[in-house]
């Protein structure tokens, strides 16, 4: 058995192949075929267009728009023919994890929903889990099978850096809330700046309003620093409280461009120079023409891709070229 071959195959669920694209031209593969239709009543068929038999599979499944239910789903079907079709590993790439921002119970009578992902996805087969920047690490927890949690923050600084946006100015990194200060903290470091910290309240669904406020941003140039951006509220909340309290200029840092709802309509209003965002939720071309900008993870996932299949430590991508 030792000497039986191995096999890395790489698809794409329906919702975007870029990025899945993009990976498979980084390890030098074709991305695999398989034929993902809908029946009349919405259910999903999912077929192989390949011998899968002993491969190690990696399955990447983005969420385009508010399809999230559908790209879930999606998923845990091609797990299952995946397996079905004897696959000798299924691994979910999951650049952003479903369900995140519900990963314990806020009050009585709430769902964990995140541990039913967790729970779901490994029933369906998953043997292993690739995700980046998860909205809270214990999640990882919910897991009784691997999980490689990587991170987008190498990148994000590398765009920073190279664009030399505090060259002979004070740079601050902020926190929009209690939750992200040790990241925060972390990027500051990185790039040799201060930290300053909010504290955000929510008085209700996917609205924010800044409470309290730590640190100093006067005539600095501030970089918001958060893991996603889903209806801009929160951002715009913060770059506004930013400048009030005499910030220079404004960017916002984000890995999970989820941008529903408003968002877009916002974030080019509100009073930030740019809003850089990763490609884990796909953007249509259109809105790339303003303020935001988006920097890819292909590598990142690429590179975890690689080192998983040749059963190579994960751990150092954290923090390469920093």
């Amino acid at each position: 058995m030792s000497d039986m071959k191995k096999t890395l195959a790489v698809f794409s669920g329906s919702q975007d192949s870029a990025l899945a694209e993009e990976i498979a031209d980084y390890l030098g593969i074709e991305l695999g075929s398989v034929q993902l239709e809908q029946f009349a009543n919405g259910e999903n068929y999912v077929c192989y267009g390949e011998s899968i038999r002993g491969a190690d599979v990696f399955i990447v499944q983005v969420v385009k728009g508010t399809a999230v239910n559908d790209s879930l789903m999606e998923l845990l079907i091609m797990v299952d023919a995946a397996k079905r079709a004897s696959a000798r590993t299924v691994t979910a790439v999951v650049p952003s994890y479903f369900y995140a921002r519900q990963d314990r119970k806020a009050s009585a009578r709430e769902p964990i929903t995140g541990r039913l992902v967790a729970n779901l996805m490994e029933t369906a087969g998953v043997d292993r889990t690739i995700t980046i920047d998860l909205h809270q690490g214990q999640i990882q927890g919910f897991f009784n099978r691997p999980v490689n949690h990587l991170t987008a923050m190498p990148i994000l600084v590398d765009y920073f850096r190279q664009k030399g946006i505090a060259e002979g100015e004070q740079l601050c990194i902020v926190s929009p809330d209690v939750g992200r200060a040790k990241a925060a903290k972390k990027f500051a470091d990185y790039l040799d700046a201060d930290l300053a910290i909010m504290h955000k309240g929510r008085p209700g669904h996917n609205q924010a309003e800044i409470t309290a406020f730590f640190g100093d941003v006067e005539g600095k140039v501030c970089i918001l620093n958060d893991d996603m951006i889903d209806t801009g509220g929160s951002i715009v909340a913060a770059a506004a409280t930013l400048m009030d309290r005499g910030a220079k200029k404004v960017y916002v840092s984000a890995t999970h461009p989820v941008f529903s709802g408003p968002a877009y309509e916002r974030l080019e209003e509100a009073p930030v120079e740019e809003i850089v965002v990763t490609n884990t939720h796909p953007i249509s071309a259109d809105h790339l023409e303003g303020k935001i900008k988006v920097v890819t993870v292909a590598p990142l996932l690429a590179e975890a891709i690689r080192r998983v299949y040749h059963n190579e430590s994960v751990r150092a991508l954290g923090d390469a070229n920093l």
